[in-house]
């Protein structure tokens, strides 16, 4: 049941990034509401992380038809990701600017929709064992990796002016050292999302069991 709820899940994010990507990539505006036009999405975390989820999901998709053992640390690596975009919205973004909303057109399905289903079906992923600790370490190097990119770009391009702005994201408001702590602070929200997501998948695995044996 579980595996059937899975794919069914899995083909849901494969749909719904399908549409965020047609809504973000044929948007019009520039600046706004954290959504740029054309392929200068690419720049935001929101659309890396939820078009990895989706290209993730697309191959467990086959994996799962050839019955071929699906990736779990990818499987991880993609709704922690995700699951660090809908923190991140919810609890920063969103308060910080209130004029903008951020669950707009392309930005609905990628800051809440396809999250959510993610963060759900790796919750209900049925794994060979439990997933081993280290994994939630590799997750947050996505995050990482991003950061570096992040203040790399703007030590070599400047920072410009809003909307063109390479500090999209408005992290270095405050300056360099209020900027550093805050990535450092995302890549740990990254590693806590992930260990999160790890616990409850053991978690439910767990009581599936016990649900097995007493059947």
């Amino acid at each position: 049941m579980r595996k059937i709820i899975s794919l069914i899940l899995n083909i849901l994010i494969v749909i719904f990034g399908i549409i965020g990507t047609f809504l973000m990539f044929t948007h019009k505006g520039e600046g706004t509401g954290l959504v740029s036009s054309g392929f200068s999405n690419l720049k935001y975390f929101t659309v890396l992380s939820n078009e990895l989820c989706m290209i993730v999901s697309i191959i467990w998709i086959i994996l799962f038809l050839q019955k071929k053992k699906s990736f779990v640390l990818f499987k991880l690596v993609a709704a922690a990701s995700v699951g660090l975009t809908f923190l991140i919205i919810a609890a920063f973004l969103a308060p910080m600017y209130p004029d903008l909303n951020m669950y707009e057109g392309g930005n609905l399905w990628f800051h809440l929709i396809l999250p959510i289903t993610a963060m759900i079906e790796f919750v209900l992923l049925e794994t060979e064992q439990r997933i081993p600790f280290r994994y939630t370490l590799y997750s947050a190097v996505f995050a990482l990796l991003y950061g570096l990119f992040y203040m790399i770009n703007i030590l070599i391009n400047g920072k410009g002016v809003w909307p063109s702005t390479n500090d999209w994201y408005g992290f270095l408001n405050w300056g360099w050292g209020i900027g550093f702590v805050i990535f450092g602070a995302i890549v740990l929200m990254n590693w806590g999302m992930a260990c999160l997501l790890r616990w409850l998948n053991h978690l439910v695995a767990k009581i599936s069991n016990v649900y097995g044996e007493e059947k």
